[in-house]
Parts: C-alpha cells; structure tokens; sequence
C-alpha cells in the first residue's frame, strides 16, 4: 500500500519541482535589463564576428567547391579544386614543402634566440633596460619596412656579403639563388624575435628566487639551474611562442611577396602567395579558396599535435593541498 501512495505521489511532486524549477529560472526584470545590455555592448563584436569572419569562411567552403572568377556567376564543381591541388598542381606540393622548411627551421631557431637572448637580458649587468629595448626595437618596425631593408642587404653586392667578403667568404646571391633564398627568408624570421624574448623574459622574472636558492645550496652549476629551474619554469610560455610560430610561419605572406614574389622558379613561394596568386592573378577563386582551407587543415593539425605532444614536456604550476 505505502508503494502504491507513493507511486501516486511520485506524479504530482514532479510537477511541483518543474513548476518550482520554472519559477525560479524566470528572469526578474533587472535580470532582463541586464541582459539587454550585455547582448547591446557586445552586438558590435557579434556583427564583425559574423559579418567580417564566420560569414567570409562559410562562403569560402561554398566558393572551394566552385569555379568563380568573381566575374561570371560560379560554377559548381564539388571536390575538383581539392584533387587538382593534390593530384595535379606540383606548384601546390612545392609552395607546400618550401612552407614545411621555413616553419620546421624558423619556428625552432626563433625559440631558441628568444630563450638565449631573454637569458642574457635576466642577467644582472649594466644597461640591461636599454638593452631590453634594442631587442624589442625590431618588431615594432613595420614588416614591409623590414623587408625592404633586407632586400638590400641581402643583394649579391649589399652589406651582408660585403661582411662576408672581409673573412674571405664569396657571399651567395641570397634572393636569387634557389639554394639560398630559403635561408635569407629564415634570417629575416629571426629579426623579429624580440617579441618572444620580451615574454621569456617576463615569465623568468616570475620564476622565485628561492629555487634558485636551494639549487645553489644542491651545488646546481649555472647551466644546471637553467635546465632544472629556468627552463620548466618557462615552458609553459615557450608552448605558446611554439603554437603562434606555427601558425605565423605557416601563413608567410609579405616577406616573400615583397623580397622575392616566390622566384626564382618557385623556390621561395609558400602557400599564401600561390593562393594569392590564384585568386588576384589567375582570377581562380575557387581554387585559391580550396588551397586556404587545406591550408587550414595543415595548420590544424600541426597544431593539434603540438598540443598533444605538450602534455611531455610543458610544466604548469600546481598548487600543493
């Protein structure tokens, strides 16, 4: 009998809950003020969000899978612009490859100037502020700028090989040289590391003396408290230098653009200048969309393996119950 009342009962409750659950998630009228607000200061965001970027990106996947020369209506071909850039453009497989080289070098020896130079600007000397300064100089030059300079510089009689001249080195023509123009775009990267530096050398400064203290009081040589207390402590901001290389590496576009325009014979182009190229040269949209969003793909995935690869070697701080 007890089971069968409270059986009875088991109905009526629940909808006492769910009636009591309603009323207590009805908004008061200062809840909705307030939430007219929120969604009114952030409807600018909300436009360009949509407006500027999610709109722009469904309609690139539409065009990738169209021909359009932006002048006639297009053309829809499904997947031939993804098995053409696979299959049949070698253009694509070398702008590919020369995107490979310069992230897998300039990306790692970025980091390790960052590292070396956030190191020595830890250090306890004289004029280490003003020194601060000339290393975080570079990055605010703008980058057309930059290569600009560069590009006389690195000229077959520029400076550099001028230098070079003085040891007895026959300097190579840098930017037109298929062997070399790689290497001239990976020393042009390494200009602009002072912006890494500037982070290491933030997170070293919040590393605790103590610990340096108590290597010391271990009998921890100088190097060995770099490996030991320096570099866990700052491995977490040496990860994010590592994913914002990748991802700026990969999208190299003005560098070349401006030294080079990809010569000679394709040796120095990259992805974004082919589809560049593509799109506001050949007026092949659709193409230049399928070469991006690939493009975005290889990114993604480089990245989704820094991330899983972190969880080895990146040491976040825990607290200790």
């Amino acid at each position: 009998m007890s089971n069968l009342v409270v059986a009875d009962e088991a109905p009526g409750a629940a909808r006492e809950s769910r009636g009591a659950g309603r009323r207590r998630h009805k908004m008061s009228s200062r809840r909705k003020k307030e939430a007219f607000y929120f969604w009114l200061f952030i409807s600018p965001w909300l436009i360009g969000f949509v407006g500027f970027l999610l709109g722009p990106m469904i309609a690139s996947v539409y065009i990738s899978l169209t021909e359009w020369d932006s002048f006639t209506a297009p053309e829809w071909v499904g997947l031939q612009n993804y098995t053409e850039a696979l299959t049949e453009d070698p253009v694509f497989w070398k702008a590919l490859w020369n995107t490979f080289y310069y992230a897998a070098v300039s990306v790692p020896l970025g980091l390790v100037i960052g590292v070396w130079l956030a190191n020595l600007l830890n250090k306890r000397v004289r004029g280490r502020k003003l020194f601060r300064t000339f290393i975080y100089l570079p990055t605010l030059v703008p980058l057309v700028a930059t290569a600009m300079v560069f590009k006389m510089v690195l000229a077959p009689s520029g400076p550099l090989n001028d230098m070079l001249g003085w040891f007895g080195i026959d300097g190579p023509s840098w930017l037109i040289d298929e062997t070399w123009v790689k290497p001239a775009l990976i020393v042009l990267s390494a200009w602009g590391a002072g912006g890494a530096t500037v982070l290491l050398l933030s997170a070293m400064n919040g590393i605790p003396r103590e610990l340096y203290e108590a290597a010391e009081i271990d009998g921890a040589t100088p190097w060995r408290q770099f490996w030991s207390v320096t570099f866990p402590q700052i491995t977490p901001v040496i990860f994010f230098n590592l994913i914002m290389g990748l991802i700026g590496a990969f999208q190299i576009f003005s560098q070349v653009y401006i030294l080079t325009a990809g010569g000679p014979n394709n040796a120095s182009k990259t992805m974004v200048p082919l589809l560049f190229d593509e799109a506001f040269r050949f007026y092949h949209f659709g193409y230049a969309s399928a070469v991006a969003w690939l493009l975005f793909i290889v990114i993604m995935a480089f990245t989704l393996i820094a991330f899983r690869t972190s969880r080895k070697w990146v040491f976040y701080e825990t607290e200790v119950r």
